[in-house]
């Protein structure tokens, strides 16, 4: 799962997929036996668009919140702590769709895109862009630079371990990258599969952070690279 915890920070170990402040969300598990799920190209990604998207990430991401598991399942799935109400998800929304994944109508995962025009409409979100502004990447400041932000990512418990995180992080490149340098979060460093998972992506640890007690790493995926 991922970020902060927009707290999306897990302070366990999830299965798979952490996003720093990114808040955190789901990880995917590495097997699917006993799970009933749809054939991996029966399911889509496209930018949210609709209502009734917005309304499925809602539902997805109230469904992992850390308050709503139980102390088990968060700590063998992960969780997420950021909790953007339907307002502020539209308006995240409208500054630059955001990734989802659909087995027919249903939201089974998503990539939320922060901007920085949207930076101080949460307050972990804000705290998070202010932290990146303080580093330098390839001996540049990043303030000022051209990043946007991974807010939280999430996949249906039931879909995990079927590729679907490298299908999110695909779309989210490949309908940002022309319009920004780098996409940038941070992992729980405890989170060791999590971290893994993002830098076979492409992602780089850059910085380290404290977080509510919590070391995390800062993670950049840098798309001006060749083969990126």
């Amino acid at each position: 799962m991922s970020p902060r915890g927009t707290q999306t920070r897990t302070t366990q170990v999830p299965p798979i997929d952490a996003i720093g402040r990114s808040f955190l969300c789901s990880k995917e598990e590495t097997s699917l036996q006993n799970r009933h799920v749809a054939a991996e190209d029966m399911i889509l990604t496209k930018l949210a668009s609709e209502p009734s998207e917005l309304a499925g990430i809602l539902a997805l991401q109230t469904m992992n919140l850390r308050k709503n598991l139980s102390e088990t399942e968060a700590a063998q799935q992960g969780f997420l702590i950021a909790e953007y109400g339907p307002d502020y998800l539209s308006l995240m929304n409208q500054s630059q769709p955001s990734v989802i994944a659909l087995d027919g109508d249903r939201v089974v995962g998503y990539a939320l895109v922060a901007t920085q025009a949207v930076r101080d409409g949460h307050p972990l979100l804000a705290d998070l862009f202010h932290q990146i502004d303080q580093l330098h990447f390839k001996g540049e400041p990043l303030k000022g630079a051209n990043y946007v932000v991974v807010a939280q990512l999430c996949v249906a418990k039931e879909y995990r371990g079927i590729g679907l995180v490298g299908r999110l992080y695909g779309h989210f490149r490949d309908s940002l990258q022309t319009h920004y340098r780098y996409t940038v979060t941070d992992i729980a460093k405890p989170n060791q599969r999590s971290l893994q998972a993002h830098l076979k992506t492409g992602f780089q640890v850059i910085h380290s952070i404290n977080f509510e007690g919590l070391e995390w790493n800062v993670v950049l995926w840098d798309w001006t690279a060749h083969g990126s």
